[in-house]
């Protein structure tokens, strides 16, 4: 690649947005299409079941979205720097800019964002995405970032997570994201199960596979943890250094396997103790009362007990005449 005037040629390219993308967007859309369908049709639910009803549904939509949204997040893992840097390779010039670094479960953000955003005649406002999944290649797409004529911050960001890196921290990364990733996926498929357990007059199950979704959870923040473990190499800019730390998935994730442990618990608990008030949470108490008054007509037969009633001898029903 040639410079023209000490200026790299533009290579127009598809950038990424460092939290949120499409794959997020869909799911908060699928899970508020739920959401906005169950209230529509929640005022036909009286008395305080209905209370009982809408805690129940919008809980167990949020432990759903979020279980599937924070895999596709950007921000497991986060770290800004400020720092006076040069801005391209071959070239003294110096910029102000915020550095910034976003780690997923499938790849990582590097984000550059001048201070101010116009400086040495253009607009420096990046943000590149390098993915480390098992179908994408992470040199490849560190090697167009190359061939892009990236500033020289990001390639250099980049460049650490490579696997001819002597940092050693790609392996290490990517594997630990992908088993984060799976377990995430069974706690998805357990918390599925444990709402058709509720949906059936087996509560104390329900509670039990909620407990299982958020030893899932637990299990997919301590894989990702596990990267923590291992040396990271030095992000240096000058005087200035990039340390990162857990971002908001990280600890979204935990708040929501902490939500699981707690419901479980408590369903397993009033299953025990009070088992009434479970009942009347899930709505199961007039179902009970309904279904004890159809057993009571079904086997309670008029012309058998008038018979018996006026019969001189004491009352005893016989089989064959029911």
């Amino acid at each position: 690649m040639t410079l023209f005037d000490g200026v790299y040629p533009f290579y127009p390219q598809q950038r990424k947005v460092s939290v949120f993308n499409v794959s997020t967007i869909i799911v908060i859309v699928v899970f508020l299409t739920f959401a906005c369908s169950f209230l529509l049709i929640i005022p036909g639910i009286r008395g305080r079941a209905r209370l009982y009803w809408m805690l129940r549904v919008l809980l167990s939509l949020v432990v759903g979205a979020v279980i599937i949204a924070v895999q596709f997040t950007g921000d497991w893992e986060t770290g800004w720097v400020k720092a006076n840097t040069s801005y391209k390779s071959f070239s003294r010039a110096l910029v102000n800019a915020d550095i910034g670094l976003h780690v997923g479960l499938s790849g990582v953000n590097v984000t550059l964002m001048g201070n101010p955003v116009n400086q040495v005649n253009e607009t420096i406002n990046y943000n590149e995405h390098f993915a480390w999944s098992f179908d994408a290649d992470y040199d490849h797409s560190y090697s167009e970032g190359l061939e892009r004529g990236l500033p020289s911050p990001i390639l250099y960001v980049a460049e650490k997570f490579t696997t001819q890196s002597p940092c050693g921290v790609h392996r290490q990364y990517r594997i630990s994201g992908h088993y984060a990733s799976a377990t995430l996926w069974v706690a998805f498929c357990t918390w599925l199960i444990s709402n058709i357990l509720f949906s059936m007059p087996v509560l104390v199950y329900g509670g039990y596979m909620l407990l299982v979704t958020g030893a899932f959870v637990i299990f997919s923040l301590l894989s990702f943890s596990t990267v923590r473990n291992s040396l990271m190499c030095p992000i240096q800019f000058g005087i200035a250094t990039l340390h990162t730390g857990y971002g908001g998935s990280f600890w979204l994730t935990l708040a929501i396997g902490l939500l699981c442990f707690v419901a479980g618990i408590t369903v397993v608990a009033l299953h025990y103790f009070n088992l009434d008030l479970l009942k009347t949470f899930f709505d199961l108490r007039e179902d009970k009362a309904e279904e004890y008054q159809e057993m009571t007509e079904v086997y309670v037969n008029p012309h058998v007990v008038s018979e018996g009633l006026s019969s001189s001898q004491p009352s005893k029903l016989n089989p064959n005449s029911i």
